[in-house]
Protein backbone atom coordinates (compact mmCIF):
# COMPACT_ATOMS: atom_id res chain seq x y z
CA UNK A 1 0.00 0.00 0.00
CA UNK A 2 2.90 2.28 0.81
CA UNK A 3 3.53 2.63 -3.01
CA UNK A 4 0.41 3.37 -3.72
CA UNK A 5 0.58 6.14 -1.59
CA UNK A 6 3.99 7.45 -2.91
CA UNK A 7 2.44 7.16 -6.73
CA UNK A 8 -0.37 8.84 -5.79
CA UNK A 9 1.48 11.47 -4.02
CA UNK A 10 4.02 12.44 -7.16
CA UNK A 11 0.33 14.39 -7.87
CA UNK A 12 0.44 16.18 -5.02
CA UNK A 13 2.05 19.22 -6.83
CA UNK A 14 0.13 19.69 -9.77
CA UNK A 15 -1.11 22.68 -10.81
CA UNK A 16 -3.11 22.45 -13.44
CA UNK A 17 -3.74 24.61 -16.53
CA UNK A 18 -4.78 22.28 -19.19
CA UNK A 19 -7.69 20.54 -20.40
CA UNK A 20 -9.13 17.15 -19.81
CA UNK A 21 -8.84 14.86 -22.82
CA UNK A 22 -5.91 12.70 -21.79
CA UNK A 23 -6.59 9.29 -22.71
CA UNK A 24 -4.34 9.91 -26.18
CA UNK A 25 -4.69 6.27 -27.56
CA UNK A 26 -8.74 5.93 -26.56
CA UNK A 27 -8.19 2.72 -24.65
CA UNK A 28 -10.35 3.66 -21.96
CA UNK A 29 -7.28 4.01 -19.66
CA UNK A 30 -4.89 6.95 -19.33
CA UNK A 31 -1.76 5.24 -18.33
CA UNK A 32 1.23 7.18 -16.44
CA UNK A 33 2.68 7.86 -19.98
CA UNK A 34 -0.86 9.84 -21.42
CA UNK A 35 -1.07 11.49 -17.56
CA UNK A 36 2.45 12.27 -17.89
CA UNK A 37 2.38 13.59 -21.44
CA UNK A 38 -1.07 15.85 -20.71
CA UNK A 39 1.01 17.43 -17.99
CA UNK A 40 3.94 18.50 -19.81
CA UNK A 41 1.92 22.17 -20.49
CA UNK A 42 1.35 22.43 -16.46
CA UNK A 43 2.60 25.21 -14.55
CA UNK A 44 5.44 23.95 -12.60
CA UNK A 45 6.14 24.59 -8.71
CA UNK A 46 8.86 27.33 -8.31
CA UNK A 47 11.99 26.19 -7.30
CA UNK A 48 12.52 26.76 -3.39
CA UNK A 49 11.99 25.37 0.13
CA UNK A 50 8.67 24.13 0.86
CA UNK A 51 6.70 23.11 3.57
CA UNK A 52 4.85 19.48 2.99
CA UNK A 53 2.18 18.69 5.33
CA UNK A 54 0.02 15.14 5.16
CA UNK A 55 -3.09 14.69 7.82
CA UNK A 56 -4.85 11.20 8.10
CA UNK A 57 -8.64 12.08 8.49
CA UNK A 58 -9.69 8.62 9.02
CA UNK A 59 -8.92 4.74 8.17
CA UNK A 60 -10.96 1.76 8.55
CA UNK A 61 -10.42 -1.93 7.74
CA UNK A 62 -14.17 -3.79 7.68
CA UNK A 63 -13.43 -7.27 8.43
CA UNK A 64 -10.42 -6.99 10.23
CA UNK A 65 -10.00 -8.60 14.28
CA UNK A 66 -10.71 -5.16 16.51
CA UNK A 67 -7.15 -5.42 17.86
CA UNK A 68 -5.85 -4.72 14.66
CA UNK A 69 -8.62 -1.58 13.54
CA UNK A 70 -7.25 -0.25 17.03
CA UNK A 71 -3.26 -0.52 15.82
CA UNK A 72 -4.39 0.93 12.45
CA UNK A 73 -5.77 3.63 14.06
CA UNK A 74 -3.46 4.90 16.10
CA UNK A 75 -0.64 4.69 13.31
CA UNK A 76 -2.54 7.13 11.57
CA UNK A 77 -5.08 9.08 14.81
CA UNK A 78 -2.05 11.52 14.98
CA UNK A 79 -1.51 14.92 14.51
CA UNK A 80 -1.02 16.11 11.05
CA UNK A 81 2.87 15.20 9.97
CA UNK A 82 5.02 18.38 7.73
CA UNK A 83 8.45 18.20 7.03
CA UNK A 84 10.41 20.54 4.69
CA UNK A 85 12.49 19.96 1.84
CA UNK A 86 14.61 21.75 -1.32
CA UNK A 87 12.64 22.02 -4.76
CA UNK A 88 15.92 22.62 -6.79
CA UNK A 89 15.33 24.29 -10.60
CA UNK A 90 16.14 21.11 -12.37
CA UNK A 91 13.78 19.19 -10.53
CA UNK A 92 10.57 21.74 -10.80
CA UNK A 93 11.63 22.25 -14.47
CA UNK A 94 10.92 18.65 -14.57
CA UNK A 95 7.43 19.12 -12.88
CA UNK A 96 4.97 15.67 -12.59
CA UNK A 97 5.97 14.37 -16.16
CA UNK A 98 8.86 13.12 -14.28
CA UNK A 99 6.92 12.07 -11.63
CA UNK A 100 4.43 10.41 -13.35
CA UNK A 101 7.52 8.49 -15.75
CA UNK A 102 9.28 7.63 -12.10
CA UNK A 103 6.09 6.39 -10.42
CA UNK A 104 5.90 4.47 -13.61
CA UNK A 105 9.13 2.57 -13.20
CA UNK A 106 8.42 0.97 -9.82
CA UNK A 107 6.76 -2.49 -9.00
CA UNK A 108 3.58 -1.20 -9.38
CA UNK A 109 1.28 -1.33 -12.47
CA UNK A 110 -1.08 2.03 -12.01
CA UNK A 111 -3.27 3.84 -14.46
CA UNK A 112 -5.45 6.73 -14.46
CA UNK A 113 -9.32 5.76 -14.61
CA UNK A 114 -9.66 10.07 -14.92
CA UNK A 115 -7.67 12.41 -14.87
CA UNK A 116 -9.09 16.20 -15.00
CA UNK A 117 -6.35 18.61 -15.12
CA UNK A 118 -7.97 22.31 -15.61
CA UNK A 119 -7.75 25.65 -14.14
CA UNK A 120 -5.36 24.88 -10.89
CA UNK A 121 -7.59 22.32 -10.59
CA UNK A 122 -7.28 18.22 -10.28
CA UNK A 123 -9.93 16.00 -10.20
CA UNK A 124 -8.40 12.24 -10.71
CA UNK A 125 -8.96 8.71 -10.37
CA UNK A 126 -5.63 6.57 -9.97
CA UNK A 127 -5.99 2.45 -10.03
CA UNK A 128 -2.33 0.78 -8.89
CA UNK A 129 -1.73 -3.10 -8.80
CA UNK A 130 1.58 -4.48 -7.25
CA UNK A 131 2.46 -7.32 -7.53
CA UNK A 132 2.09 -9.76 -3.87
CA UNK A 133 0.49 -6.61 -2.84
CA UNK A 134 -2.85 -5.95 -3.90
CA UNK A 135 -4.52 -3.32 -5.52
CA UNK A 136 -5.89 0.50 -4.60
CA UNK A 137 -8.03 2.75 -6.16
CA UNK A 138 -7.65 6.43 -5.31
CA UNK A 139 -10.22 9.28 -5.60
CA UNK A 140 -7.93 12.38 -5.86
CA UNK A 141 -8.99 16.20 -6.01
CA UNK A 142 -6.73 19.49 -5.97
CA UNK A 143 -6.06 22.41 -6.32
CA UNK A 144 -2.44 24.59 -7.12
CA UNK A 145 -0.35 27.37 -8.19
CA UNK A 146 3.43 27.62 -8.48
CA UNK A 147 3.79 28.33 -4.55
CA UNK A 148 1.60 25.82 -3.67
CA UNK A 149 -1.20 23.04 -3.77
CA UNK A 150 -3.88 21.20 -1.39
CA UNK A 151 -5.14 17.81 -2.11
CA UNK A 152 -7.41 15.22 -0.38
CA UNK A 153 -7.53 11.65 -1.37
CA UNK A 154 -9.37 8.69 -0.59
CA UNK A 155 -7.77 5.24 -0.99
CA UNK A 156 -9.44 2.25 -1.10
CA UNK A 157 -7.17 -0.72 -1.12
CA UNK A 158 -7.40 -5.03 -1.16
CA UNK A 159 -4.25 -6.98 -0.32
CA UNK A 160 -3.68 -10.15 -2.06
CA UNK A 161 -5.47 -11.89 1.26
CA UNK A 162 -8.62 -9.60 0.58
CA UNK A 163 -8.27 -7.74 3.26
CA UNK A 164 -9.66 -4.49 2.43
CA UNK A 165 -9.02 -1.00 3.97
CA UNK A 166 -9.99 2.51 2.93
CA UNK A 167 -7.78 5.88 3.79
CA UNK A 168 -8.85 9.26 3.96
CA UNK A 169 -5.87 11.93 3.97
CA UNK A 170 -4.99 15.44 3.06
CA UNK A 171 -1.94 17.13 1.97
CA UNK A 172 -0.48 20.55 1.38
CA UNK A 173 2.89 22.30 -0.25
CA UNK A 174 3.61 25.84 0.28
CA UNK A 175 6.70 27.17 -0.87
CA UNK A 176 8.64 29.23 2.32
CA UNK A 177 11.14 30.80 0.11
CA UNK A 178 14.57 30.51 -1.33
CA UNK A 179 16.04 26.81 -0.34
CA UNK A 180 18.56 27.38 2.42
CA UNK A 181 22.67 27.56 1.15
Amino acid sequence: MRRFVIAAAASLTLAACGGSNADADGDGEISMEEAAARSADMVRPQPGKYRATVEFVDVSMPGAPQQVQDMMRSMFDKEAQSHEYCLTKEEADKGFEEMARQAQDSNSDCTFEKFDVEGGSIDAVMNCKAEGQGTARMVMTGTGTETSSEMNMTMNGEGPDGQTMTMTMKSSQQRLGDCDA
